[in-house]
């Protein structure tokens, strides 16, 4: 197996899980709720036809199944936000379930509109990509990303799921952005491609 098949099983049954704990908590009434799983359920959905119609090669490594039972055990970190948004009944204000639809549709934008980018570039031609979304930064779609989790990640207004996505950024997203930086180092273009563009945020770091 390969570790896109426990990624892709994953995010692939996370709208079932989201259904099954409003099933639990009975927040069948909870619009707060809903709109949690309109958008953590459809990226779900969203990356699984990313995956295969323009999937990332780094997932393509082969794995077995106690990796792969890691990979499952660390994407599940995720569901602590629609666990506290069902089990404490929580209802976020309008306001505030417009701002994170907002961030969530940003991400959308730069996440998958910057892996299509990369994915078609290096079909036609191997090498540094430096145009479009890759232009100011060298990983768009991880910033894509992270609004993407911020976005649905604030729901419950609680503190918990920001640190799970904290940690993620922190011990697993940077880490492979600066391994990925020293593996484009080989490209003479590199070092003048790196000091104009920021490595994760746009304009920001």
């Amino acid at each position: 197996m390969r570790q896109k098949h426990f990624i892709d099983s994953h995010k692939g049954v996370t709208p079932l899980a989201i259904l099954a704990l409003m099933f639990h908590y009975d927040q069948w009434e909870n619009p707060s709720a809903w709109v949690y799983l309109a958008l953590h359920g459809t990226y779900g959905i969203l990356w699984v036809l990313k995956s295969r119609i323009f999937g990332d090669k780094n997932w393509e490594q082969p794995t077995g199944l106690p990796y792969g039972l890691v990979i499952w055990g660390g994407l599940t970190l995720y569901w602590l936000a629609p666990w506290i948004l069902c089990a404490k009944a929580i209802q976020a204000p309008l306001w505030w379930l417009c701002i994170c639809t907002s961030v969530y549709a940003l991400g959308v934008f730069f996440h998958f509109a910057s892996d299509m980018q990369k994915d078609t570039e290096l079909r036609l031609k191997k090498g540094l990509i430096q145009t479009g979304l890759w232009s100011r930064c060298r990983n768009p779609n991880y910033f894509g990303e992270l609004l993407i989790y911020l976005g649905f990640g604030m729901i419950p207004m609680h503190w918990a799921p920001l640190a799970v996505l904290a940690a993620m950024v922190l011990f697993l997203w940077v880490p492979n952005m600066r391994r990925k930086d020293s593996s484009l180092s080989r490209y003479a273009e590199f070092a003048a491609y790196k000091a104009r563009s920021k490595l994760f945020i746009p304009f920001v770091i």
